[in-house]
């Protein structure tokens, strides 16, 4: 997937989070770095399927986002 995913540690939760910006809603988290990574690969593919399922559009990947 071509999905910009940005990845932080969350001193809070103890645990690296991953977010993708243009798929609303969609996280995930992990102990390790390649953890949260492998887990959102799994939740956008999961994201997706729903949408699929619900009749609702999926955005199209951008690509890098810019930040203003």
């Amino acid at each position: 997937m071509k999905y910009e995913i940005i990845i932080y540690w969350s001193e809070e939760d103890k645990s690296f989070v991953a977010e993708v910006p243009e798929l609303a809603g969609c996280a995930a988290d992990g102990e390790t770095y390649i953890e949260a990574l492998q887990n959102a690969q799994i939740i956008m593919q999961e994201w997706i399927e729903t949408a699929q399922e619900l009749g609702r559009s999926i955005p199209q990947p951008k690509g890098k986002l810019v930040y203003a």
